[in-house]
């Protein structure tokens, strides 16, 4: 493995980054406060700005670690951070990684998070060297499955009652995964 942490990636449309503190009203206003967009996920909409604010203070002080993968998706043309793309867990003894991402209402159906996930996956797999790398998602999310089928993800099954959704019921999760060979 090659840990050398969150760096640059860039795309025809995208610019993938690392979150700085200024980071926080945009996100805050695209999507961590939008119930829409966190319908699915396992945390609530943010509050106020200040809740932004600290998880990202947070992320700024992981990436003191070389295996801290965590990104804001920048759209080029705009200049703002419209989303988030990272790596959420890490099983080092099997060369493995779990992703997630989340991006804002305004930007669903566009492919910016299949993008994203694109190169991600890339950069995990060849320049970091992970051997695979998984997601899962609410069963019901289905627009999630998409976006990791047109990203080259493979589903391996469903998760009965897998995770706790926002209100703390169990839901079925759908899992997906990539390895180092389907990309090579």
């Amino acid at each position: 493995m090659n840990h050398i942490g969150t760096v640059n990636i860039e795309t025809r449309r995208l610019l993938l980054r690392r979150f700085v503190i200024e980071d926080a009203l945009p996100m805050f206003k695209t999507w961590a406060n939008d119930s829409d967009v966190t319908k699915y996920l396992t945390w609530l909409p943010h509050e106020n700005v200040k809740v932004t604010k600290n998880i990202l203070n947070t992320w700024i002080e992981g990436y003191k670690s070389p295996d801290s993968y965590n990104w804001a998706i920048v759209v080029k043309e705009q200049g703002k951070v419209v989303g988030s793309i990272a790596v959420v867990n890490i099983d080092k003894d099997n060369d493995k990684c779990e992703v997630g991402y989340c991006i804002g209402k305004d930007y669903w159906g566009r492919e910016i998070t299949t993008e994203a996930l694109n190169e991600v996956l890339r950069y995990l797999l060849t320049t970091v060297g992970f051997n695979r790398v998984m997601a899962y998602f609410h069963s019901e999310n289905i627009a999630s499955g998409k976006v990791m089928q047109k990203a080259g993800m493979k589903f391996e099954g469903r998760l009965r009652d897998y995770a706790k959704n926002q209100k703390g019921v169990y839901v079925d999760c759908d899992v997906y995964a990539i390895l180092k060979k389907d990309i090579v």
